[in-house]
């Protein structure tokens, strides 16, 4: 397929830039992929289109306050976004400045771009790729995004961070720091609807995928399948494994919150075989999921309205169906819908494949 099959005109009113004052009372979108039919609800509807015998599997997952801003010894400003934290306390980051700075180059942290430095500083060590190497050479890279860190908005965000982002970019339940994005279809998640959750009997487990600032890069070729993945770290441990074959014992579905939790249990999957379909795993995935891939795990989701053109619309209409996803975006168009990171949420059923 061709990346422009996944294109599709959104208003820009409908880019949500403000989360909805209570996380439960986002829209939701329940779209039967086999029925062809659509219900419109509040997230809070949710428990009533789960049972007893189902497992939601969240991604625990927590954002960093991974945007820097910096000065160069020549007085440049530099803008740097990480991307991922390395064992040794350096960092992989994505740095964006009117001339890229070259190794050996001392930045000097900021509070925000119009700031005086401060006592921290961090070396550019090398790039790999996009990415360049940095080291902390005054403070620790925790120090700095403690002290001076934003939270990495994403690009259609047209505002700056606030304090009030530092909650509501977050789950409830995140607890591993690792993502520079967000799993959104967990920002929907209150603690009123999680407890009632619990009291109805559904079962949860997690995974970690940390969320890295590829999940915003645009597919830039016209054959999907010439796409090359960005990577980022997933953990899937035993007991989530071990819940995922109880849910199936008694003939319930996984339910997985978000296309990250997706994006983990089918990687895992990968790692089994064909009579135990699941198997523990840490490490980088670079999974793409595309319409024609086989879903060995997931048998439902929530998760966000998605970019045109962007994997994750693939992943989508993947799952649920191309004409499917082509006729309940346009349905949350015509309704007016908000969409993507702080918009409404879909919940999903997998198409049976015949």
């Amino acid at each position: 397929m061709k990346t422009a099959d996944f294109d599709f005109e959104l208003p820009a009113d409908l880019i949500a830039q403000v989360p909805l004052p209570e996380r439960s009372a986002s829209r939701l979108l329940s779209v039967d992929s086999n029925k062809g039919e659509f219900s419109h609800l509040t997230f809070r509807d949710l428990p009533q289109l789960l049972t007893s015998d189902d497992l939601l599997v969240f991604n625990n997952t927590r954002v960093l306050a991974a945007r820097l801003y910096a000065q160069k010894q020549t007085g440049g400003r530099v803008e740097i976004l990480i991307e991922r934290l390395l064992a040794d306390g350096t960092a992989l980051a994505h740095v964006r400045a009117s001339k890229s700075p070259r190794e050996g180059a001392l930045l000097l942290i900021t509070a925000d771009p119009e700031s005086d430095v401060s006592d921290l500083t961090v070396r550019v060590t090398g790039r790999q790729g996009a990415l360049f190497s940095l080291a902390p050479e005054a403070g620790t890279l925790e120090e700095m995004m403690r002290r001076f860190g934003h939270m990495p908005l994403p690009p259609y965000i047209e505002r700056d961070d606030t304090l009030a982002d530092r909650d509501r970019y977050q789950t409830l339940y995140g607890r591993r720091e690792g993502a520079v994005a967000a799993p959104t279809a967990g920002l929907h998640f209150d603690q009123t609807l999680l407890d009632q959750l619990d009291l109805a009997g559904i079962a949860k487990t997690e995974v970690t995928l940390h969320v890295g600032a590829g999940t915003f890069q645009p597919v830039r070729v016209d054959n999907i399948t010439d796409h090359t993945m960005h990577s980022e770290y997933i953990e899937v441990d035993r007991a989530c494994c071990e819940a995922v074959e109880a849910c199936r014992g008694r003939g319930g579905r996984v339910v997985a919150v978000g296309t990250t939790a997706v994006r983990s249990l089918e990687s895992a999957a990968v790692q089994g075989d064909e009579g135990s379909p699941l198997a523990p795993y840490s490490g980088d995935t670079d999974i793409f999921l595309y319409p024609g891939c086989r879903f060995r795990v997931v048998d439902a989701m929530v998760t966000n309205f998605h970019l045109p053109e962007s994997t994750l619309i693939m992943l989508v209409s993947a799952f649920a169906g191309v004409d499917t996803i082509r006729r309940a975006y346009r349905a949350a168009i015509d309704n007016r819908y908000r969409f993507f990171s702080y918009g409404d949420a879909m919940f999903l059923i997998k198409e049976r494949v015949v």
